[in-house]
């Protein structure tokens, strides 16, 4: 059995919000006789919670919340000279109730509680052609939603078939006016790359000017055949040999 705190509900609640050692810190501030004193330690501590907790420094009249907690978790009966009004903490002696979590589970997973909420709010309609119109927006929900669970396409006949499980026999669309109008398929939407006519391929224009290059070095009748930019072949292989022929090391003199 654990013992139980005897701090108000919401008191342990800044206490956790703060930290065990900041709480200590302000308990200390009952013991400083002096009130100007202590007014300066406890703008001191307020400087510190709001170190502990940046994310308050964009929140409105924070130099307020701050005061005020120090004040609730110090003693309503510790006189501070704040520069902010302070205003008695509100006691909450109980915990709030456990909210309930739904634990039914859908009747099909890949479609989860909101499509049924929508067909429930289909059936409500009194219109038989927006009972339709409806039908029709929430298979195609279905179908994304199939999509995405089971990493598959489904034919529209499942849809149509789950459709009416879901809403009890009651939402029945025509399988063959599904197929026929696409209603279960999203719109693609058209862009301006896709209106304009596709344009054939034309060869780069620096293919071609290499292309010409090769050919007038081809015709250059000044140039001798079998040679190039150095001069002979022989004499090229003769000097390449020469520079990267290894010559013995001489001994040290």
């Amino acid at each position: 059995m654990t013992e139980t705190s005897p701090l108000p509900f919401h008191l342990q609640l800044l206490v956790r919000e703060y930290g065990q050692s900041t709480y200590q810190l302000i308990q200390g501030l009952a013991q400083i006789e002096d009130v100007a004193e202590r007014t300066r330690r406890a703008a001191g501590i307020v400087q510190l919670m709001l170190r502990l907790r940046p994310t308050l420094r964009d929140q409105p009249d924070v130099q307020t919340r701050l005061w005020n907690h120090l004040h609730a978790l110090a003693g309503t009966d510790v006189a501070l000279d704040a520069p902010v009004p302070l205003s008695p903490p509100r006691l909450h002696m109980e915990r709030p109730k456990r909210v309930e979590y739904p634990r039914s589970a859908p009747k099909l997973k890949a479609y989860g509680r909101g499509v049924e909420a929508l067909i429930a709010k289909a059936l409500t309609l009194p219109d038989a052609t927006e009972r339709e119109q409806a039908a029709v927006q929430i298979g195609r929900t279905m179908k994304f939603l199939y999509r995405q669970h089971n990493k598959e396409n489904a034919k529209d006949v499942t849809i149509i078939r789950h459709l009416a499980e879901l809403s009890g026999g009651q939402l029945k669309l025509d399988a063959q006016v599904v197929a026929d109008q696409d209603l279960f398929e999203l719109a693609a939407p058209t862009t301006a790359a896709s209106t304009q006519p596709a344009r054939t391929p034309t060869p780069q224009a620096g293919a071609n000017r290499f292309e010409g290059n090769r050919e007038n070095r081809e015709r250059r009748p000044d140039r001798p055949e079998g040679g190039n930019n150095f001069g002979n072949g022989k004499k090229r292989d003769k000097k390449r040999g020469k520079k990267f022929r290894s010559e013995p090391q001489q001994p040290p003199q």
